[in-house]
């Protein structure tokens, strides 16, 4: 099942700059673990924005929960999340 997922981060002002780096190391790694699965099928960032807008292929919606619930960044996120499906007059029908 593939999903667009925009993510749109704002890290407390005044938190412990030893612990937001933290957070961003293991952020990178666990997206980068997901990318390399293929499950994280893109990420491209947002010009202008500490956002991203990401496409997920997984095998359920209790997969993509989890893997959103999993972030380390995720209690610094709002995220909105679009169920996708092959349009009628693409030439890709595989998505």
């Amino acid at each position: 099942m593939l999903y667009a997922v925009t993510m749109t981060v704002s890290i407390p002002p005044g938190q412990d700059p030893a612990v937001t780096a933290d957070t961003l190391a293991r952020e990178k790694s666990y997206s980068q673990d997901l990318q390399r699965t293929g499950e994280w099928a893109h990420i491209w960032r947002t010009v202008g924005h500490y956002s991203n807008l990401s496409i997920f292929d997984v095998a359920s919606n209790e997969r993509l929960h989890e893997i959103l619930w999993g972030l380390p960044l995720f209690p610094f996120m709002e995220v909105d999340v679009a169920p996708l499906c092959v349009h009628p007059s693409s030439i890709n029908r595989a998505g």
